[in-house]
């Protein structure tokens, strides 16, 4: 773990928070299609969760690009864990792995 300040502000937010999703926009008005699709796909599990609209803030939208090593948003994390962005939430959800994952 780095000591960039956004990472820990990540790390407090995915530590803390059962279900987090790092997205353009929020839930009420997702700013791409890639993050509609995924708030989307968590509504539809009737578990709450966390929404950080990164373009409110350039460290974070910066930040969790490097905290995960993946390059693109939305993120996904589910205790703890990154799942992925939108295309392997959508492959979860389509083989039934997302229910049971925020569901055990």
């Amino acid at each position: 773990m780095t000591n960039d300040p956004s990472h820990q502000q990540i790390e407090q937010e995915v530590k803390n928070n059962k279900i987090v999703i790092f997205m353009k926009g929020l839930p009420q008005a997702p700013q791409c299609g890639f993050s509609a699709k995924v708030v989307e796909i968590l509504n539809t599990l009737g578990q709450p969760y966390k929404a950080i609209d990164v373009l409110s803030d350039p460290s974070i939208r910066n930040g969790i690009k490097t905290y995960s090593n993946w390059p693109t948003i939305p993120q996904v994390y589910v205790d703890g864990e990154f799942v992925g962005g939108c295309d392997i939430v959508m492959e979860m959800q389509q083989r039934g792995e997302l229910e049971k994952l925020v569901n055990p």
